[in-house]
């Protein structure tokens, strides 16, 4: 099975029309589409500056969707974002006003700096496609993706989100500075005149382009090297070890999916290992739990995801791949 011609053209229109605008950043750009189509969610990390914010806006704008920005502060409530009832005195009666996180791409800036309550209502929205008030159920638009920011150099006035929380996101990608080149090249396209996105997508278009990442074809010797990579996480835990939790199945789903969306995204209507290989880090990282002699010793858990992809043996599912590894 292969990815049709037509579908792979226009994500590729769709990822370089991004790309027109973001100068660098390309794995990033990627894993935001690969989130969408893959209907999960996205964590982004990097120091200021760094263009996630403007990666969102212009991901929804390529895509034709609304796009709503939340900017997270220490006294945000859960009704700010999901919506809340409003008395009207003419009507003698409640209305219901939904709050911004009604939209296709929500940005959640900055989500650390909101208190618990309201990471969990968003979490709750991101798990659900919908939000209740006053008794009344409201489903998000469709296709529906929250790329939520957090900033790793700032420790006072932030609340880290826990463990399970994060759990939530498909994928977490960590973002880089950009080189000095890249960085001049920032200087000549967005100082004076900054490039406009062009709608490529519509919301319609983009749930059929979903539904064609769920078609994509993922071998049994594929899906089962994804179940290992996850297990021997969960094998590493355990007193005195590294690693106090591993990653749950909810990885195993991430990662399946999420490849089979980078398939599409690459022009392919099946999965290789090397896409599992590709995302383990954004999908397997950040569900690990470190042990506190771990976190002392400076050990990352993209560290322990290198070591459990060196561990775990690739399979070979084409001559191709097998005549490869053996010329390498």
């Amino acid at each position: 099975m292969t990815a049709p011609s037509s579908e792979g053209k226009l994500l590729e229109e769709a990822l370089f029309e991004v790309k027109r605008v973001i100068v660098g950043q390309d794995r990033m750009v990627e894993r935001m589409f690969t989130a969408i189509l893959a209907r999960g969610h996205c964590l982004l990390e990097g120091v200021p500056g760094v263009a996630k914010t403007l990666a969102a806006k212009t991901l929804a704008q390529v895509a034709g969707g609304h796009f709503a920005r939340l900017q997270f502060t220490p006294d945000l409530v859960p009704s700010d974002i999901t919506g809340t009832r409003i008395y009207r005195p003419s009507q003698e009666a409640f209305d219901i006003e939904p709050g911004p996180v009604m939209a296709n791409v929500v940005l959640a800036d900055e989500i650390n700096r909101a208190p618990a309550k309201v990471q969990s209502a968003l979490l709750e929205v991101m798990g659900e496609h919908q939000v209740s008030i006053g008794g009344t159920t409201l489903s998000v638009p469709e296709p529906f993706l929250v790329l939520a920011t957090q900033n790793p150099i700032e420790s006072e006035g932030v609340y880290q989100l826990p463990e399970a929380q994060r759990d939530r996101f498909l994928l977490k990608v960590e973002i880089a500075a950009p080189s000095e080149s890249e960085e001049l090249a920032i200087l000549y396209r967005m100082s004076v005149d900054p490039p406009r996105p062009r709608r490529v997508l519509t919301p319609q278009g983009l749930i059929a382009l979903q539904r064609s990442a769920d078609e994509v074809f993922v071998h049994h010797a594929v899906a089962e090297y994804a179940v290992r990579l996850v297990v021997a996480t969960r094998e590493l835990a355990g007193p005195g070890s590294r690693v106090a939790h591993g990653a749950g199945p909810r990885a195993t789903l991430g990662l399946v999916a999420a490849a089979r969306a980078l398939a599409l995204l690459r022009g392919r209507g099946y999965v290789l290992p090397d896409d599992m290989r590709d995302l383990a880090h954004e999908v397997i990282a950040h569900r690990l739990v470190l042990s506190f002699d771990a976190l002392a010793d400076g050990i990352t858990a993209g560290e322990i995801v290198d070591e459990v992809l060196a561990a775990v043996e690739q399979p070979r599912i084409s001559p191709r791949q097998a005549a490869e590894e053996a010329a390498a």
